[in-house]
């Protein structure tokens, strides 16, 4: 009986594995994008983890009970649901929005998917799972524009890209925390208040190694996961959550949006305080970013950095 139930806990957690990437979208045009990843480095992780699922499986008990006695009694009550963010993009030009619900888990949280909507800024992200050659274009269009942009990293992409980050940071752009292992931090919370931490420091620890700086405090919950649990622990850590008001089917690296369909879809769904989420993996991201960003400004957008947002 041990031993099939040992059998299944492995294989659930394979299947969660080998699903999680894959990108969801509802029919209502309700958005939820997700990240690529190294596919050799999640292969790595995997093999790890099945290894350590059975004793990671017995110890979250007692890891929960251990941080819930130091919990308040307001920590005590958060939800701990799983949840994927989405957000409900808007026609007329309005900012998007997100349902009830979710604006009163988040509203407490320093969570943000949306910046200034008073005036015409937008803030530009990039997610950085792996490295497909087209970062440093990137960041050629952004630096002859006189854009400054937010790009969130995982630790193996700071492992093996330290030019491309000392460039990034040089430019006067933040490279942001994404995690270390790309995982649902609605799950690791459920580990306990250390094990999330630890998501955290890993990657801060080899951001300063090679920078010699601290690591902005903004997080982007990888594949969009979170939990109200999650959310208040990545605010005691003194980050700020950012999620997205603007994002699209541009992550499938052999699929790729056609470059004007694509330009037209970003200018056109642009709003006041947009949070633009892009992945750096894209092609056609990188063909159509300058005329992008110069068909913002003369329609009045500035861009703005995280570091704006209240």
């Amino acid at each position: 009986m041990k031993k099939a139930i040992s059998l299944l806990i492995i294989f659930s957690f394979i299947s969660l594995s080998t699903t999680s990437c894959s990108p969801k979208y509802s029919n209502n045009d309700k958005i939820k994008v997700e990240t690529p990843i190294n596919k050799k480095y999640n292969e790595d992780i995997k093999k790890k983890d099945e290894t350590k699922s059975l004793n990671d499986n017995e110890k979250i008990d007692d890891e929960s009970k251990k941080d819930n006695s130091k919990n308040t009694s307001s920590k005590s009550s958060l939800e701990t649901k799983e949840r994927d963010w989405f957000f409900e993009p808007k026609k007329d030009g309005s900012p998007s929005t997100v349902p009830n619900d979710v604006e009163n888990v988040i509203k407490n949280h320093s969570t943000y998917f949306l910046g200034d909507t008073s005036e015409k800024v937008i803030y530009l992200t990039f997610d950085e799972g792996y490295e497909n050659g087209y970062t440093s274009k990137i960041l050629d269009v952004l630096k002859a524009n006189d854009v400054k942009a937010a790009f969130f990293v995982v630790t193996p992409y700071i492992k093996t890209n330290k030019d491309l980050i000392k460039r990034m940071v040089d430019e006067g752009h933040l490279v942001c925390n994404h995690s270390v292992h790309h995982p649902s931090m609605a799950q690791v919370a459920l580990k306990g208040k250390e094990k999330f931490k630890e998501e955290f420091t890993g990657v801060e620890e080899i951001f300063k190694e090679v920078t010699g700086k601290e690591m902005p405090k903004f997080f982007r919950p990888p594949m969009g996961k979170y939990s109200e649990l999650s959310l208040a622990y990545t605010k005691e850590l003194g980050y700020k959550t950012i999620f997205w008001s603007f994002a699209y089917n541009d992550w499938n690296v052999d699929k790729q949006p056609n470059p004007e369909a694509a330009k037209k879809r970003i200018v056109d769904k642009a709003h006041n305080g947009a949070i633009y989420l892009l992945h750096a993996v894209s092609k056609t991201n990188t063909e159509v970013l300058d005329s992008v960003i110069k068909e913002l400004k003369d329609k009045g957008f500035r861009f703005a950095s995280l570091e704006e947002l209240k």
